[in-house]
């Protein structure tokens, strides 16, 4: 993320405008819709559901883009903030009221893979997915925010409420418990 005074300005005008110009919300929503959709498609693995919480976090983003406040956050931290908050509600509301679709029942069928399923679990990006997923939740959100949001440290601290030292030392950690879970995943598969 810029955060130089020229860019930091720029990006301020950008909001000033977005509040009551559409052009000028549709070009940061193009500026950030990318890394936006990087971290929910990461914290949601459902193609369609990262769709549409995505596109929900944007909506909210455009309702409550008067209250942004620079002095306290930039607007980054604000926009992830919000994200963040977008999918808690999702995950909240399906303990609540899970369902499932009728595709999503009518493909159940045998625990086992097929072949092409069998190929593509082993990609590195689905064995990584699995392993993220291992950690607890804090961690991969920290990780989703830092890898796929590049968000710096400072930042996510000031998102989540934690010292900019403690973030390091939770990156460091879940990083470490990635690389043995990985290590172990590979020594046993052999």
């Amino acid at each position: 993320m810029d955060n130089t005074p020229s860019a930091m300005t720029n990006e301020s005008a950008m909001l000033s405008r977005a509040a009551i110009e559409p052009s000028a919300f549709a070009a940061m929503y193009d500026h950030y819709f990318p890394r936006v959709y990087n971290y929910v498609r990461y914290r949601v693995q459902d193609v369609d559901i990262a769709d549409e919480i995505t596109s929900q976090v944007f909506e909210r983003t455009l309702s409550k883009i008067g209250s942004y406040r620079p002095k306290i956050a930039p607007f980054g931290a604000w926009l992830f903030a919000i994200a963040r908050n977008t999918i808690r509600d999702h995950y909240r509301s399906t303990r609540r009221h899970p369902w499932f679709s009728l595709e999503a029942l009518s493909s159940q069928g045998s625990s086992d893979p097929l072949p092409d399923e069998a190929v593509e679990n082993k990609d590195t990006s689905a064995i990584l997915l699995w392993a993220v997923h291992q950690l607890p939740p804090r961690e991969q959100d920290i990780i989703a925010l830092k890898f796929t949001s590049k968000l710096g440290n400072k930042e996510i601290a000031n998102m989540i409420g934690l010292s900019e030292s403690n973030v390091g030392v939770i990156l460091l950690r879940a990083l470490r418990q990635l690389r043995k879970l990985l290590n172990d995943m590979e020594d046993s598969h052999g």
